[in-house]
């Protein structure tokens, strides 16, 4: 992080103010704004491309797995949610209802008038209502498993909210599946988690420990919940997927039935599984810096921008026409299967104004041409990854045999800094709640410059007692799959355990 003396484009830095500093980032990068209403956001160009980018890689890999895109509506007849009673309990408090269909102008004010005869709910989630679908799809064991997926938007509404991370209104994608026995189901399960894991890990150089959700944290109607945990920077953990074993709880609430192959009447099995526009926020939190965003090269949405430097009015079509010739040069490589991304900016503003643009966007890597560079055929580069007046001079020609090598560093680099901080930050020692309780509380902690982070410990799997973690403000972000199969005591009670347990402070 950078030193107090050091001058950064973002004010405040990460150690002065983590919140305020992701804000700014936000802001500094042109991502998003507020929405004129209340926990709504308006995603700017930046920070759609960067989920157009998601979308696309996941949208090829959900098909790969033999899912296909179908669209559902956003609003859900109330009685959908009350054939579900574990559901409607886990989403009753973040509903939004429509109850009205009609307005009707009264002293001057606009008055909802025209009550439906059934309330609608405006889409939190859509197990509900697919399964009135599934119901009617579903007949023979032939016509399993059925295998579907939609891009759209929720609504969920949230009271404390911040953008990208917890908004009243957000994009995702659910997938929705029905299976004709528990195994195929809970294979499918897992099979999405290890598709969001090469999302995550692979696309945007996160690292994430897998894992099941303790009861307390399972999705409302669920048998299990699969999850992955980020670490921020701040040593918070943000789940940035979640995969859902659903058994036949929604199929007995939606009377979703087949005829096996022994001609008996069966409810199927489902699933369920999302990724939304948090993983933006968690790409901000996990690599950005005191100057702005640092964008993995495979996510972003421009990988290379030239900057042209034009200092007399008479070089201008001449350094111009250079920049062109160095960006189709660069186009005609190919970077992860397709063009690399590159963009000359053509704008009249100053080289130093737009060089710290596309510094505070996180652009992986920024090519100074001049009157020099045309005549030498040559170039300078800096890269997002080292301090911004680190730059080198390569000629053209050498460059362009470099440039794939050069990102795939900086992406393997991201994701290993990432990962290396993380791993500094997850403790194994600590075995007793008092121990717990002083590491999460900063007045108590004896080394405020650990404070915070990820702690594995046994947990002897009691639901009952999540509910002493509450005064922390601390949950059990989730039960790795990778567990080590030794005895312990529980961390929270000290009774005999063998489960693996991470501990969080989160969003």
């Amino acid at each position: 992080m950078a030193k107090p003396s050091e001058k950064t484009a973002i004010v405040p830095t990460r150690d002065e103010d983590y919140p305020e500093w992701y804000q700014q980032v936000i802001k500094a990068a042109d991502m998003a704004e507020n929405a004129p209403v209340r926990g709504c956001m308006v995603i700017k160009p930046w920070g759609y491309a960067i989920w157009e980018n998601i979308y696309r890689v996941l949208d090829k890999k959900i098909k790969e797995t033999g899912h296909e895109n179908v669209y559902f509506p956003l609003f859900i007849p109330l009685s959908f949610f009350e054939k579900e009673a574990a559901h409607v309990e886990g989403f009753a408090k973040e509903c939004a209802v429509v109850t009205h269909h009609r307005l009707e102008e009264k002293d001057g004010k606009l008055i909802p008038v025209g009550a439906l005869e059934e309330p609608l709910v405006v889409r939190p989630t859509s197990e509900t209502i697919i399964g009135e679908s599934f119901s009617r799809w579903v007949e023979s064991y032939r016509d399993l498993p059925l295998l579907i997926n939609q891009w759209a938007n929720v609504v969920r509404w949230e009271m404390r909210p911040r953008i990208f991370l917890r908004t009243t209104e957000f994009l995702w994608q659910e997938g929705h599946t029905a299976h004709a026995n528990r195994e195929e189901a809970v294979e499918e399960t897992l099979k999405m988690l290890e598709v969001y894991r090469t999302i995550v890990e692979d696309l945007l150089a996160i690292p994430v420990i897998q894992g099941e959700k303790s009861p307390g944290e399972r999705f409302p109607g669920a048998e299990n919940t699969y999850t992955l945990e980020a670490m921020m920077q701040d040593r918070k953990a943000l789940q940035s997927c979640t995969s859902h074993y659903l058994g036949q709880n929604f199929s007995k609430a939606s009377n979703i039935r087949f005829t096996n192959r022994d001609s008996q009447l069966e409810y199927a099995y489902t699933t369920s599984w999302g990724m939304t526009t948090r993983l933006i926020g968690s790409l901000i939190m996990c690599h950005g810096d005191d100057d702005g965003l640092r964008l993995p090269p495979r996510i972003a949405p421009k990988q290379i921008v030239i900057i042209p430097f034009i200092p007399k009015p008479e070089m201008e079509e001449s350094v111009m026409a250079y920049a062109e010739h160095v960006a189709s040069s660069l186009r005609a490589i190919s970077y992860e299967g397709s063009p690399l991304i590159v963009h000359v900016d053509k704008r009249e503003k100053r080289g130093g104004e737009k060089n710290w643009d596309w510094i505070k966007k996180g652009v992986p890597l920024r090519i100074e041409v001049g009157p020099r560079d045309m005549e030498g055929k040559s170039l300078v580069v800096a890269r997002r990854d080292q301090p911004h007046k680190d730059k080198q001079t390569y000629s053209l020609e050498t460059f362009l045999s470099e440039v794939v090598p050069c990102l795939e560093e900086m992406q393997s680099g991201y994701f290993s800094q990432a990962k290396a901080y993380r791993d500094a930050h997850l403790y194994r020692n600590i075995e007793t709640f008092e121990q717990l309780r002083a590491f999460f509380t900063p007045k108590n902690e004896e080394k405020p410059e650990i404070h915070g982070g990820f702690v594995l410990a046994k947990w002897c799997g009691d639901p009952a007692t999540e509910e002493l973690l509450q005064e922390l403000k601390v949950t059990i972000r989730c039960l790795p799959l990778e567990q080590s199969g030794t005895k312990g005591k529980c961390v929270l009670t000290g009774r005999e355990a063998t489960l693996d347990a991470v501990f969080a402070k989160s969003y």
